[in-house]
């Protein structure tokens, strides 16, 4: 027996090395296969030496079918004029170089159009070229997914191109980035100038803060931002304009800016201006119409009363019965102009004085017990054990409790009961009057405060109480709201403002303002 020496190198039998070579030809298979890309080897002479599993799915052949055969026995004739082949293999062999990456377009007959990109690359073996190396990627499906971005870019493109709304992408430092179309026409600015501009800089100086700090709190957290801002055009006019601020997010939903879409509201605010002056003459020809309507009466009957006096064989007394309808007539006639007045300008006080608003509903409430009473109706009554201190004129304030107060009891003709509460929180007391009379309709909930709208009988009512009591609220900052039922009762809630730390320096009134 021969005995290996240890540290002495042997040469590999033929067995050893045959199945040495058929390991890396297997491996050689495996990693050509592995490749996505048709893979072709083809000697001088155009034979195919070695093709990989893409290629062999390609043409539809085996292996057997296609080693050692012929390019244009492989593949179809159009489709190897259309590469060129021939000439293209002898510039690569020729100048051994490879070439550039070309795009083809091919479609066989009833199949759809299929896109490639192909390759030519020099093969090198001992210093001489060999042969070609054809590399092929089929890029259809790529070419579908880009296409159809495309289509989408210019999709989305037109719609901001053909919007009638300004749109403008801002980067983070402010500068802005796009430009539509729109903005251009409104801002008199070409794509190219506004470029150049930091977006805050389309405004007047006066706005330009607030855009800053819009656009620093938009990208800060990530939220919408609306704002109406006059937008500074190229020659130095004013266009009103409503703005809406979103953060400008990237692929990896970062925010990289901000995207400002404005709405030109010049139209729209002429819309709201003829809206406006047409309402205001609708509610003149009302309020002319109630004017008339309640001054006709007792100036009918002044007339009538005058026309009797003419008359010489009237009796005394007779003649001072009409005296005193004249007197009454001009009376009424002059509360009605007063009240109109009053709803007009309910107080010329810049600055009202301070007065605690319990003592003045109290006192309220004791002028209109006694009527109470009589239509057999219970108050009860709510109020702070401390002072509520509000900014006012105590007999405005006292004729709007009085009247609320009294249209309580005409709506209780047969009995109720009167809930008055009064009630404050941090800024606000509010004053709640529920009765349980006879509702307002849902219909007529609406008109109760426009002037000379009454459901009282003629003559009982000129429908100015709660148009006056509306409009003294108002000029105290406050509000009136009303829920009713119809058959159950009402509720007339007065809000007004607070004033805090004052009750103690001045002095409190129970209602004289």
């Amino acid at each position: 027996m021969t005995e290996k020496k240890v540290g002495v190198k042997t040469k590999p039998t033929v067995s050893e090395r045959r199945e040495h070579s058929g390991r890396y030809k297997h491996l050689y298979t495996m990693l050509l296969d592995a490749i996505p890309s048709a893979v072709l080897l083809v000697d001088k002479h155009l034979r195919i030496i070695s093709v990989n599993r893409s290629v062999l799915e390609y043409s539809q052949k085996t292996t057997e079918e296609t080693i050692g055969r012929r390019l244009e026995e492989i593949f179809p004739s159009d489709l190897i004029d259309q590469m060129d082949i021939v000439e293209r293999i002898r510039q690569v062999i020729v100048n051994i170089q490879p070439s550039k990456w070309e795009r083809m377009t091919y479609r066989a007959a009833g199949m759809p159009v299929r896109f490639f990109y192909y390759r030519l690359l020099p093969f090198i073996r001992e210093n001489r070229v060999e042969g070609t190396l054809i590399l092929v990627n089929d890029v259809t499906e790529q070419a579908h997914l880009m296409e159809e971005m495309r289509r989408m870019e210019r999709h989305l493109a037109g719609v901001v191109e053909s919007a009638s709304d300004l749109i403008v992408s801002v980067d983070k430092k402010g500068m802005i980035l796009t430009w539509n179309p729109a903005a251009e026409r409104l801002s008199g600015y070409l794509p190219a100038e506004a470029a150049k501009l930091r977006f805050a800089y389309l405004f007047a100086e006066e706005d330009r803060s607030d855009i800053e700090e819009i656009l620093r709190h938009t990208d800060a957290r990530d939220l919408t931002r609306m704002k109406e801002c006059p937008l500074l055009t190229r020659k130095g006019a004013l266009i009103p304009v409503s703005w809406v601020f979103s953060p400008l997010k990237d692929s990896d939903n970062r925010t990289t800016g901000i995207v400002a879409i404005g709405r030109d509201l010049t139209e729209h605010q002429k819309y709201e201006l003829e809206m406006y002056q047409s309402q205001k003459f609708a509610a003149l020809g009302v309020m002319a119409g109630g004017i008339a309507h309640e001054i006709r009466n007792p100036l009918a009957i002044c007339s009538s009363s005058a026309q009797f006096l003419l008359d010489e064989d009237v009796t005394p007394e007779f003649r001072r019965e009409c005296a005193e309808k004249i007197y009454k007539g001009i009376r009424r006639t002059s509360d009605i102009v007063e009240n109109l007045l009053k709803y007009a300008h309910p107080s010329t006080t810049t600055r009202k004085p301070l007065i605690d608003i319990v003592p003045l509903i109290k006192e309220t409430q004791t002028l209109v017990t006694y009527q109470a009473n009589l239509f057999n109706i219970k108050i009860r009554a709510s109020f702070p054990k401390k002072p509520v201190m509000i900014e006012g004129v105590g007999t405005l304030l006292q004729q709007v409790f009085m009247n609320i107060f009294l249209n309580a009891i005409h709506a209780m003709p047969s009995g109720g009961r009167l809930d008055i509460d009064v009630r404050t929180d941090r800024s606000q007391v509010h004053a709640r009057i529920a009765d349980t009379g006879c509702g307002i309709p849902a219909r007529d909930i609406v008109k109760i405060f426009d002037p000379f709208y009454t459901t009282s009988p003629i003559g009982k009512g000129a429908g100015l109480g709660l148009p006056l009591c509306y409009s003294i609220v108002k000029q105290h900052h406050g509000s009136i709201d009303v829920e009713s039922v119809e058959g159950r009762g009402s509720i007339f809630t007065v809000t007004l403002p607070l004033r805090h730390g004052e009750g103690k320096s001045r002095s409190r009134t129970s209602g004289k303002g």
